[in-house]
């Protein structure tokens, strides 16, 4: 009888292992924070403590009550688990990427956005399905047929800094999450950073916002009401037009006939920014305000909740490793306001672009670019004598 509830303990344990060892991946597909693990880790040490400090009355006791005690303190411990798992699980059921999927238009575009979002991005299972509105049993069947033909096919070109449509499934920000509920991905591009384009990449907001006379005219995330949102008008999803080879480009049309245009190029060590803005209507357009927005969350090293790593140099804001010989450097011209928002992390040198009669374009030009060393002083002069916003991005 002993041998026998010996080995059905033995079972147990195998199953309640295998569950704890379950429920840890499910915490790191969700992306958990360390404080969460500590949690976890510091959960399991102090019913382990529990059962030492009880060692010596338990081992005056017989074996089935022995068993008992221990298998109690393990179920407490499963428990805790379970408990901090379903908090997880019900904090990614209002995650602001819910309800915002973009699905396949045929095989091709599922091939183009599979490597974009796993070879590339690296999205994990539930990022994907928030990406692409598929189920885990359809991204399953996706996957297998996608690695029999494309088998992710990853490269990176050494003649230009790599330069991607953000995919969305994963939100850009690490904070200020309820300013930004359903980001828009085709505004956003992700741009990799030249000594680690396999792991880090800002993305990059063209544009996040403008603003206008009329009040907020565009808005690439769901927070405050556009004008046309109070006009119950909707704005009509679009992407990238990627049909030329380091460049991507992007034509919307408002509702008003308000038209803009956004163009990023990529080159050795930089990236090129243009933004044009077309007034379609019958008055003048005036403090024509633009948020353009470069997020730090998947540059490693780069995205610490402060400002403390960065600097402000006339309209470039620069921000620097922990080392402080590697920075990302960005700027719009004309300049309207440099600035940066610790919580999302983020960099801001938002441009204005200057008021706009009707059947007139506007334009605005910005710089994306890295570097390596410890004048930074210097390389922003360098970047300046370049005239770079005088220049049409080739």
């Amino acid at each position: 009888m002993p041998f026998m509830l010996g080995a059905g303990l033995f079972v147990w344990q195998n199953w309640f292992w295998n569950r704890l060892i379950w429920s840890r991946l499910v915490l790191e597909l969700f992306d958990c924070s360390l404080t969460m693990h500590t949690f976890t880790t510091q959960t399991f040490k102090m019913n382990y403590s529990i059962g030492d400090k009880h060692l010596t009355k338990c081992h005056r006791l017989s074996w089935f009550p022995k068993v008992f005690f221990f298998t109690a303190l393990m179920h407490v411990a499963f428990l805790q688990v379970a408990i901090l798992q379903s908090e997880l699980l019900s904090q990614d059921s209002v995650d602001p990427n819910s309800n915002n999927f973009r699905p396949f238009v045929d095989d091709s575009d599922a091939d183009y956005w599979l490597t974009n979002m796993l070879g590339y991005h690296k999205l994990n299972s539930q990022e994907l399905a928030w990406a692409t509105g598929l189920t885990r049993e359809e991204i399953g069947k996706r996957y297998t047929k996608f690695r029999k033909g494309a088998d992710l096919k990853v490269a990176y070109p050494r003649d230009r800094l790599l330069l991607l449509p953000y995919p969305g499934g994963r939100h850009p920000r690490i904070g200020f999450l309820d300013g930004a509920l359903r980001p828009q991905r085709e505004t956003k591009i992700s741009v990799f950073l030249p000594w680690d384009p396999k792991n880090s990449y800002v993305v990059v907001d063209v544009p996040e916002a403008i603003w206008s006379n009329l009040g907020l005219t565009y808005l690439a995330h769901t927070h405050i009401p556009t004008v046309f949102d109070k006009q119950k008008k909707r704005i009509q999803q679009m992407e990238w037009d990627r049909s030329k080879s380091g460049e991507l480009y992007l034509k919307r049309v408002l509702p008003n006939k308000i038209e803009f245009t956004s163009r990023v190029t990529s080159h050795k060590n930089h990236v090129r920014m243009s933004m044009t803005l077309s007034n379609g209507t019958d008055a003048n357009l005036t403090d024509l305000r633009v948020q353009n927005c470069v997020m730090l969350k998947a540059a490693k090293d780069f995205n610490q909740q402060t400002n403390d790593n960065k600097r402000f140099i006339g309209p470039y804001v620069v921000c620097h490793n922990s080392s402080k010989n590697k920075w990302i450097l960005t700027a719009w011209k004309p300049v309207h306001r440099p600035w940066a928002n610790p919580p999302c992390p983020c960099l801001h040198s938002d441009p204005k672009f200057p008021d706009c009669a009707p059947g007139e374009m506007q334009k605005l030009e910005g710089w994306l670019s890295f570097y390596e060393g410890q004048d930074i002083d210097g390389e922003v002069k360098r970047i300046e004598k370049l005239k770079w916003w005088d220049q049409t991005p080739k």
